[in-house]
């Protein structure tokens, strides 16, 4: 039983190794090192693309709140209370 444990624990062990050395072989062929390369410049180009469509998407953001800020420093600024006087009230007209 133990002779049999050990065969198998090393035989896994030597596939195992087999597998590992051929694919660190794989890697610096011409094919590998092309996928590699490709790889890297599809990741590149993912991560272009994300910061450009974050970039974007905060920038529309931004341009909302500052639309909303000047909104509301125009309000307050023109003394018009559209909450309290309404819409076709004018201020100041007895």
């Amino acid at each position: 039983m133990r002779r049999g444990f050990w065969f198998a624990a090393g035989a896994a062990a030597g596939v195992y190794g087999m597998v590992k050395a051929r694919r660190a072989a794989e890697v610096f062929t011409a094919d590998g090192l092309r996928d590699r390369a490709s790889a890297a410049s599809v990741g590149a180009r993912l991560f272009r693309e994300e910061f450009h469509q974050g970039m974007a998407d905060s920038e529309t953001d931004l341009r909302q709140r500052y639309q909303i800020a000047a909104a509301r420093r125009r309000e307050l600024t023109s003394g018009a209370h559209p909450a309290i006087d309404g819409p076709d009230t004018e201020r100041g007209k007895d």
